[in-house]
């Protein structure tokens, strides 16, 4: 599925024409049909009879990942008669389409792929967040480059990820280093292919998050150009399809609150989150150790302030014509009791 999805997120910058709508239903097509081969024939027939399975979408690393690996949710759960099933995604923007394609429930993401979604046609809600982290994401280039600043990637080949939270905190980087987006070369990869080619020096600099940002510092000697602090807030939402949030908040009340558990038992204890997460995520502790000292934790409410936030994002994209139309984020907003 990764590379079926992915290649959407590699298109070229602009308006979501004809073509990409196209490519993003076939890709939705596509991870319905990897969802249902995940499961076992029996459940299949489970997923089928049964309205009360909640399909989690998760990445690689986060609270999701330590939720999972406790346990408590299944238990939690259990006793309103529901069940659990797992689904892993690379990135923000191919769980949306997971979403978008029936095959999740809920799931998690950064700032910007929400806004993407929406503007596909994406029937979503935000059902809540966490707290900003500027500090966990960050414009990278190779330790000995000659870029010293934002303002000298003028021409420079800047990679991301299409759609990701980064794509806002490069955005917001450009224009306060007094360059617009056109003053770029952004080349839209995945962040594994964006590492490949970031080592390789294919591109100049990179826009990354944690822990792929911890990993390039501590691992392929990148250099900080910015962070996210002073510029944007690399706020974490969770999501779910509207029609889920409708028919089962109780299900999302109860996941909303066994994460803030997880979040504030990982608040205190990071070097055990680290070395849980270790084995799971491929990375040595001390890395994780780094990114999990500047994420933020605790569950909260979506708010107005929230809102407004993610509609200047909203504002920012129609702008510059990386969605077709300007938004009202405030239609996705869950209204539950």
């Amino acid at each position: 599925m990764a590379s079926r999805i992915t290649s959407i997120t590699s298109t070229a910058p602009g308006s979501m024409d004809l073509r990409r709508r196209t490519l993003l239903k076939t890709a939705a097509a596509g991870a319905a049909a990897f969802a249902a081969s995940t499961l076992l024939p029996s459940q299949r027939a489970h997923a089928q009879t049964n309205g009360t399975v909640l399909r989690i979408g998760f990445q690689k690393y986060g609270n999701f990942v330590v939720l999972k690996a406790q346990g408590t949710l299944e238990k939690r759960l259990a006793a309103q008669g529901a069940t659990v099933q797992w689904l892993e995604f690379p990135a923000g923007p191919q769980l949306l389409e997971g979403l978008n394609a029936g095959a999740v429930d809920v799931g998690t993401v950064g700032e910007t792929p929400p806004i993407f979604a929406q503007a596909a046609g994406v029937d979503f809600a935000y059902i809540g967040n966490e707290p900003p982290a500027p500090k966990g994401e960050a414009i990278v280039v190779q330790h000995d480059s000659p870029i010293r600043s934002v303002a000298d990637l003028r021409g420079k080949k800047v990679g991301l990820n299409r759609g990701s939270n980064v794509h806002y905190l490069l955005v917001k980087a450009l224009q306060h280093a007094g360059l617009s987006y056109s003053d770029i070369q952004p080349v839209f990869l995945t962040p594994a292919d964006a590492r490949a080619a970031f080592v390789q020096n294919s591109i100049d600099a990179w826009v990354i998050w944690d822990p792929y940002l911890a990993a390039a510092e501590r691992q392929a000697n990148a250099r900080v150009l910015t962070t996210g602090e002073g510029l944007v807030r690399n706020t974490q939402y969770y999501v779910a399809a509207k029609k889920f949030a409708d028919r089962q908040p109780q299900l999302l009340h109860t996941l909303l609150a066994e994460l803030d558990q997880v979040d504030q038992w990982s608040r205190t204890h990071i070097p055990d989150v680290a070395s849980q997460l270790s084995p799971l995520v491929g990375l040595d502790a001390p890395t994780l150790e780094l990114a999990l000292n500047r994420a933020s934790y605790g569950v909260q409410p979506i708010d107005a302030a929230t809102l407004a936030y993610q509609q200047q994002i909203a504002d920012t994209f129609a702008e510059l014509k990386l969605i077709p139309k300007k938004l009202v984020v405030a239609d996705a907003k869950w209204h539950t009791a």
